[in-house]
């Protein structure tokens, strides 16, 4: 059993590497952008994003921690921009016997990510674009890894069958 924590910024190819993965494993998805739409819309606005943004992930944990107890593997779908994200699944593996994994997906092509950001079907939970250059770089530097080496870092500005293997050997690996 494993509980793989999905990283990077907006738009660098964490739903779209989620989903490649779900089709190789046997796994629940929980994608934090579903579950704070979901509150948003539910409470029509009435929730500033930041309130959103913790009820939400204090929703995403609840269902995680659900699911590891019923001994499924789980991919946390959400930027880990937030020690506190990284610490919680850390734990959260380790208490139901679950091998933790992490995989940053990083594209540092601030126009590629943008177009990528305008082309989806957005959630009113996702962000349409980086607004500068400089938010973008500084986005890409908040992002928290777990502290030991065990982690796994993808280009995903390049072509997804580069790395497909990577990630799918990487999962597999009860190191």
């Amino acid at each position: 059993m494993f509980f793989l924590q999905m990283s990077g910024v907006p738009g660098s190819g964490k739903s779209t590497l989620t989903k490649a993965i779900s089709e190789i494993f046997d796994v629940v998805i929980v994608d934090h952008d579903i579950t704070k739409t979901a509150l948003l819309e539910k409470t029509n606005g009435s929730l500033s994003n930041q309130i959103a943004g913790q009820v939400s992930y204090h929703i995403d944990w609840s269902l995680i921690e659900s699911f590891l107890i019923q001994k499924h593997n789980v991919i946390f779908d959400s930027p880990c921009l937030y020690e506190e994200i990284v610490e919680k699944g850390m734990h959260l593996a380790q208490k139901y016997n679950s091998n933790y994994k992490y995989i940053e997906c990083i594209n540092e092509n601030f126009f590629s990510v943008n177009d990528r950001l305008k082309s989806r079907n957005r959630k009113i939970s996702q962000i349409t674009k980086f607004e500068s250059y400089d938010k973008f770089v500084e986005t890409l530097s908040k992002s928290k890894r777990p502290p030991n080496s065990n982690f796994l870092i993808v280009d995903s500005s390049k072509p997804f069958d580069t790395y497909i293997m990577d990630v799918v050997n990487y999962i597999r690996d009860k190191g």
